[in-house]
Parts: structure tokens; C-alpha cells; sequence
């Protein structure tokens, strides 16, 4: 089908949760380290090109092919992932941010209304009842937490830090409300079928980004806070790293991407954790973690390439 429409799932814009997050750590890092701005610089012009190619498809899709998005968005399990959109257009709005300060703002606007309004279709729309429970998984996470939460990271970055706080408040405590369901789901009904299991990556990324976004609207004071959210971040990858050979029961694909933006925050904040307590335990685990954090990211893109040299990549339907 070579002249089928590209049906590019909303969950592909996952690749630039890490792939930006990634180019964030690097930011970060260049300011403690002898490191050149290189690296951080080449993964957000390489998360934005993606973005833009993405955010295009997406539109291409809502304009030209409408009844494949409104499955989508009505979709009970692939409707959280629709909220990655303004997820990623305001992460690249941080990324924008010491570049131009205008073009971050304008693109930060239209992208928090976005989530705001999405998340209260979406999510206030899983009140009535009729959601069912094999869909509760932690993609549930996306419309309210994570977006909340990059609410927050960007509000730091551009200068409004009560607003962040607002937002960061927001995430907290639908995270705390819809872990237990989540966590119920998993221990107490059916076990998920391979293709659904991947959605589990994101269970280790609230921690870290809360930790993140703590730090970016608290003036990045490294606080008893900042080291509970870690300390909980850190206990959620080594269950990632138990159930490796229970998820990984398919080929690669671009689900597995997932993992990458709990990856690429753990990166972030190991690095700010660990420079704030020089000569401690935290100093010492913080470049690991980062060698870590890049080395799987950089699997990520390294499989994904291989999908798109084969074909396996760009979907058409």
C-alpha cells in the first residue's frame, strides 16, 4: 500500500519526550562539566525537527483523514497517548527558551490551553463509569501528570513559577490518585497482553519528572522533597529493570519509547541531585546514572533507525 495516507499514532511523538529530555540533561550537565553545548544542542534541534514532522502528520491526519484520529481520541487505551502533542510542544517551547524567549512564549500558551483542555475531555470523560478496566494502564498517567507536571518544568523556564507551582500541585495529586488503580490493575486483573505491556515505562517517569519540575519552580534548591521524589524514582526503575524480560516479549517498536522521557529525567536530576551534595552518595551515583540514561536512549534511537531503514517505522493504513 505505497499510496495509503501515513497513519502515524499520536504515541509516536514519545520519541521526542526522550530525545529532548535527553538534550536537556546535556544543557544541564554543560553548566557543571567541562562539556561542550554540542550534544545538547544536536538532541533539541533533533527532537524539534521530529516534532515539527510529527505535528504535521498530525494535522494532515485531523484535516484529510479525520476518522483515524476520532478513533484514536475515543480509543479507551491510545486517547491518553493523544496528549502528547501539547506535551511535546512544551517541552520544545523550554528547548526554545534561551534561543528565543518570544517563540518559546507563544508556543507555550496555545500548548498548556491544549492540555488543560484536552485532559478535561479526556479524563473527566473516564468519570462516568464506562471505562474498562483492561484499559487501565499507566498511559492514564499522560493527560494529567505528565502534562501537568511539563507544565510546571516550562513555567520555570520561562519566569512563572507561581503558575508552575499551580501546575505542579495539579500533577502531584492526580499522580498520587490514580496510582492505585493503576497498581490495582496490575497486580489483581488479567495480565497485559505484549503489545499493551510497554505503557509500563511510564510508571517510572512521575517521580523523576515531579522531580524535575519541583526543581524548576523552586529556584533548583536540591531539597528533602526533591530526594523523596527520587529516592521513589529510583525504586520504580529497578521494578523496570525486574520486569525486563516480561516486557520485552515483541520486537522492538516504537512503544518502547516509553521508558525514555522517566530515562532521560533521570539523567536531569541525578546530575542536579549530585552536584548539590558534592562527595555523597548522590555525587557518586549521579554520573553513572547518566552514562546509563544515554547509553539506553541512545538504543532507542539506534533500534528506531533500523525500523525506519526497513520500513517497519512509517505506518500506512
Amino acid at each position: 500500500m505505497k499510496n495509503a495516507p501515513l497513519n502515524l499514532p499520536a504515541g509516536y511523538f514519545g520519541i521526542v519526550l526522550g530525545i529532548i529530555g535527553l538534550g536537556f540533561s546535556w544543557r544541564f550537565a554543560a553548566t557543571l562539566w567541562p562539556v561542550t553545548l554540542w550534544p545538547a544542542n544536536t538532541l533539541i534541534i533533533l527532537a524539534i525537527v521530529i516534532w515539527v514532522l510529527l505535528t504535521l502528520a498530525f494535522f494532515i491526519r485531523l484535516l484529510r483523514h479525520t476518522g483515524t484520529l476520532l478513533e484514536e481520541i475515543t480509543h479507551p487505551l491510545k486517547s491518553s497517548f493523544v496528549s502528547l502533542l501539547p506535551a511535546t510542544s512544551m517541552l520544545v517551547a523550554i528547548g526554545l527558551t534561551p534561543w528565543s524567549y518570544p517563540m518559546a512564549l507563544a508556543l507555550f500558551l496555545p500548548a498548556v490551553i491544549c492540555q488543560l483542555a484536552y485532559a478535561a475531555w479526556q479524563t473527566a470523560g473516564l468519570w462516568r463509569g464506562t471505562h474498562p478496566k483492561e484499559a487501565t494502564t499507566p498511559g492514564l498517567y499522560l493527560p494529567t501528570v505528565a502534562n501537568n507536571f511539563i507544565s510546571a518544568m516550562a513555567c520555570g523556564a520561562l519566569g512563572f513559577n507561581d503558575v508552575g507551582m499551580l501546575f505542579l500541585g495539579a500533577g502531584l495529586f492526580s499522580w498520587l490518585s490514580l496510582e492505585p488503580a493503576i497498581l490495582s490493575r496490575l497486580r489483581n486483573l488479567d495480565e497485559m497482553s505484549p503489545t499493551v505491556r510497554t505503557s509500563l515505562g511510564i510508571q517510572m517517569a512521575p517521580a523523576f519528572v515531579a522531580c524535575s519540575a519541583w526543581l524548576s519552580v523552586n529556584g533548583g534548591q536540591v531539597d528533602v522533597f526533591a530526594k523523596l521524589l527520587f529516592g521513589y524514582g529510583l525504586l520504580q526503575m529497578l521494578f523496570m529493570i525486574r520486569l525486563i524480560p516480561w516486557y520485552s516479549a515483541q520486537p522492538f517498536n516504537p512503544s518502547f519509547w516509553s521508558f525514555s522521557f522517566g530515562v532521560a529525567s533521570l539523567a536531569t536530576t541525578s546530575i542536579r541531585l549530585g552536584h548539590a551534595a558534592p562527595g555523597g552518595a548522590l555525587y557518586w551515583i549521579s554520573f553513572p546514572l547518566f552514562i546509563a540514561a544515554n547509553l539506553v536512549i541512545g538504543l532507542l534511537i539506534v533500534k528506531t533507525f533500523s525500523l525506519l531503514l526497513h520500513g517497519k517505522l512509517l505506518v500506512r493504513s
